[in-house]
């Protein structure tokens, strides 16, 4: 049976790769700009969420699509949902993901439903590029009410640390403004009470290892699909890598299911792919939700098809088209399917470093060793790199997707691949096999 095709918005890397190799199952077409890459990157001068959503809802309409998926933070699963709303598709309700992107009220949400599961929390009383305000309480942890890949947020000791953290230079200050406009103009129209989103917010600090719970919602029924561990670089809240399966005892990830259960049915979100990253201290086995991203984890897709045999993207067509995704969770373990895997994050701590990435001869190697292996490069120039140390602290070059039969086989893999490529290996000596604790938010 020939399907209708489905609308993809902001569709890149993880996402661009996947819906390729289903395009034959799943036709699409495409709409969106890359928000890294000049000069794509300048339509942000004039975007308008409503007007996009609006002019390539009505293009794709016509042109025979009947959906619409996007798994993209900053504007794609939004604009999803408005041309879900627009056209009569199956889609994440508008203000449930508004709900979730707005950082400060999905923790008001989360004290009313679990606040067991929350942190401290307040609103930074004062806007961008102001002078902090005495009488704050150290450590905080810092971020922004919207914002993606967890720019500006960090852990900070003082109230001077803080003033030199939100200190910006002009084009900064465009920047910031521009990528959180399109979001709080509808939130001022949709849901007024939550406040706005042009500020920063302030948490109070957790230490304890992190994961990722990936799920979906149809029909108003959450259902849970896995748990990644978030493997951090020692010392720091920078990824690492994330390894599949996660190793979360069972009665954690039950409370973990519950907690978001509790809250996505609190926001109305009753349809689409969903992940909640948390903290879990082993001691005192508390929960602590970090925050709930309404689409899917894009990173982790390839990771759940080398481990369990099923493609999140195909899940999120399913869903698309207003389908019960259940028939893909019937694929699980196939004969193909590998014991473990991971995405192994690149990344350099020192800003004068001189990356040097991998040839063609090297990276032919890679794929002759590593049939299945998935690479990605990010290249950037000085001025880049000197932006991702403020915002990020570190710069991240690259991304190795790997699949083994064990652990200890999957990281005999990793050393192979990172000999070929020439760049480190992304594990550590950690006093726990499986340590990945880290203090307050992550940095991606």
């Amino acid at each position: 049976m020939a399907r209708a095709p489905t609308l993809l918005l902001f569709n890149y890397d993880w996402d661009a790769v996947a819906t390729d190799r289903l395009k034959d199952q799943w036709p699409s077409m495409n709409a969106g700009f890359d928000l890294f890459s000049f000069p794509s990157n300048a339509r942000l001068a004039w975007f308008d969420m409503q007007r996009f959503a609006h002019l390539h809802g009505r293009i794709a309409k016509a042109r025979g699509a009947r959906a619409v998926m996007s798994h993209h933070e900053q504007f794609g699963a939004l604009c999803a949902a408005l041309v879900a709303e627009q056209n009569g598709w199956p889609g994440t309700p508008v203000n449930a993901i508004l709900a979730c992107q707005h950082k400060l009220y999905a923790r008001h949400i989360l004290q009313q439903v679990a606040p067991e599961a929350n942190t401290h929390f307040s609103p930074l009383p004062s806007r961008y590029g102001e002078d902090i305000p005495d009488g704050l309480t150290y450590p905080a942890y810092v971020k922004p009410v919207k914002a993606a890949f967890s720019v500006l947020a960090r852990e900070v000791q003082s109230r001077e640390e803080l003033q030199a953290h939100t200190r910006f230079a002009p084009w900064e200050l465009w920047v910031i403004r521009h990528l959180v406009e399109p979001f709080d103009k509808l939130v001022r129209q949709r849901i007024p009470l939550a406040g706005s989103a042009h500020k920063l917010m302030l948490e109070g600090p957790v230490k304890a290892r992190q994961y990722c719970l990936d799920g979906y919602v149809y029909k108003g029924v959450a259902h849970t699909l896995g748990v990644v561990d978030s493997v951090m670089y020692p010392g720091t809240d920078c990824f690492m890598r994330f390894d599949y399966p996660g190793h979360l005892p069972a009665a954690a990830q039950a409370h973990a299911a519950d907690v978001a259960t509790r809250f996505l049915q609190a926001v109305g979100f009753d349809h689409g792919l969903f992940n909640m990253e948390f903290f879990h201290d082993e001691d005192s086995d508390k929960l602590t939700v970090i925050e709930f991203n309404p689409r899917m984890a894009s990173q982790f897709s390839d990771l759940y098809q080398r481990v369990d045999g099923i493609n999140l993207h195909a899940i999120g067509f399913h869903l698309a088209h207003g389908e019960d995704p259940a028939l893909e969770l019937t694929r699980r373990k196939h004969p193909d399917s590998r014991g473990a895997a991971s995405s192994f994050v690149f990344r350099s701590f020192d800003a004068q470093a001189k990356i040097v990435f991998p040839s063609d001869a090297q990276k032919r190697q890679l794929h002759a060793q590593f049939p299945d292996a998935l690479l990605f490069e990010f290249p950037k120039d000085a001025e880049q790199i000197a932006r991702d140390f403020k915002w990020l602290r570190s710069y991240r070059y690259g991304i190795l997707h790997l699949g083994a039969d064990s652990e200890t086989a999957l990281r005999q893999a990793c050393e192979k691949a990172c000999a070929i490529l020439g760049w480190p290996l992304p594990y550590a000596d950690e006093p726990h096999k499986h340590d990945n604790t880290v203090s307050s938010k992550s940095v991606v």
